[in-house]
């Protein structure tokens, strides 16, 4: 399994944390891929996570947006003690959400990651693929990358709050109500990924609301 070098480790926010590191010779995936990852330390190396590669294919490095969770013991605790010129083990690429046509992307929180090659895909092809983002978060701090993602919904960013009130953006969680009033086209896909109670929840409103069970594209499917 390949090595690669961490290059530079950049704040995104409070508790997200952009990493770039080294590519491979010849290592290919696509956009919505995952890899598994682990620290090349010792007593690290058997503990691996899958995490969502936010690079685009043709880059000259590899990029991972990592949500710290200091509360996990094992890598994605380990990962905010790691420092430039520490290295990484990574796996083959695997398949964790992918694209497959024009429609609106839900995250929630750091399910937003796996969507991020994608939607920056889609926008250096100049396509119109991106139907709108919708991006919950629980507080303003909580929030990554909101000017970038402007700019690759193609300015057709939502952002809702759950646990704060916030100038120009919604308040609350993604429910029926919430779906209605901002989702009129039902044939479209929906590409979901947060929480596994979100996912599991947004999915079954989706459906009841219209939305073919076959594009609504979670984590796997």
């Amino acid at each position: 399994m390949p090595t690669i070098k961490i290059h530079s480790i950049e704040p995104l926010n409070h508790n997200v944390r952009r990493f770039k590191t080294g590519k491979p010779e010849g290592y290919a995936f696509t956009p919505g891929q995952a890899t598994h990852v682990s620290i090349d330390k010792d007593g690290l190396r058997d503990e691996d996570r899958p995490f969502t590669f936010t690079s685009l294919p043709d880059a000259g490095h590899l990029e991972f947006t990592i949500k710290i969770y200091p509360s996990h013991e094992g890598v994605t605790d380990q990962l905010d003690e790691l420092k430039t010129g520490d290295r990484l083990i990574i796996e083959e690429a695997w398949g964790a959400i992918q694209f497959k046509g024009k429609g609106t992307f839900i995250a929630g929180g750091a399910g937003m990651t796996p969507m991020l090659a994608i939607l920056r895909d889609q926008s250096q092809k100049q396509t119109d693929a991106v139907e709108q983002v919708i991006f919950s978060n629980k507080t303003k701090k909580d929030l990554f990358l909101e000017e970038e993602l402007r700019v690759i919904s193609n300015d057709n960013l939502l952002l809702t709050f759950t646990q704060e009130n916030v100038d120009g953006a919604e308040h609350g969680r993604i429910d029926e109500d919430f779906l209605r009033k901002h989702v009129k086209n039902m044939d479209q896909f929906f590409y979901v990924c947060g929480p596994p109670k979100m996912v599991e929840s947004v999915e079954k409103l989706l459906k009841q609301l219209g939305a073919e069970a076959g594009k609504i594209v979670t984590e796997g499917s």
